[in-house]
């Protein structure tokens, strides 16, 4: 399975998950450790907007971290159309070749890399966002199965980076989205 294929659809489901945020859950806690909804929105919206820059080849620019998008008006929509430009730029067969970066770093990385990180971003983060806020992830199988063929060769170079948490053991026969969590280093039984 083709990730390219599959980022509009993961992208469109991470949207709908915000999208669904009630204001009253933005303090409640996420599977991400130290982090509430509100921290967990705010990085969502940082590195998909960045995702946007890499595979355009752009400059990283705009606010950092510690900038609260969700202090500003319309700030899930505005993540929705964020999101679908991402994805979209990353059609772009040109954004796979070479090295790029989402952080400014003139080496970068592999830019299959890169599009793998903001590919499980959606998927994770929003996966996270949805069991935190009471919602449904509902990710496409399509877009799982496209998350576990990225993840399995990825994760442990995922993990030098700080880009996921240590595994946590999930059944093989368990759902594949479960497995994927756990790859992740999330429990896919986690409550609030």
């Amino acid at each position: 399975m083709d990730i390219r294929s599959q980022m509009l659809p993961a992208a469109e489901a991470a949207a709908r998950i915000v999208l669904e945020i009630p204001e009253t859950k933005m303090d409640a806690p996420t599977p991400c450790p130290d982090w509430d909804v509100r921290a967990l929105v705010n990085h969502l919206i940082l590195w998909n907007g960045r995702g946007e820059a890499a595979a355009r080849r752009l400059p990283v620019a705009g606010p950092g971290e510690d900038h609260d998008f969700t202090a500003e008006p319309h700030w899930a929509e505005r993540f929705a159309e964020q999101a679908r430009k991402t994805a979209e730029a990353w059609q772009d067969p040109a954004a796979w070749e070479g090295n790029t970066s989402l952080t400014g770093n003139k080496e970068g990385m592999p830019a299959e890399f890169i599009a793998g990180i903001v590919f499980g971003e959606c998927v994770a983060h929003g996966w996270d966002l949805a069991v935190a806020t009471g919602g449904e992830p509902a990710f496409p199988p399509p877009v799982v199965q496209a998350a576990w063929e990225q993840i399995v060769p990825t994760a442990e170079m995922s993990r030098r980076y700080g880009a996921l948490g240590a595994e946590i053991p999930v059944p093989e026969d368990a759902p594949l989205l479960d497995r994927v969590l756990g790859m992740a280093g999330r429990d896919p039984h986690w409550k609030p």
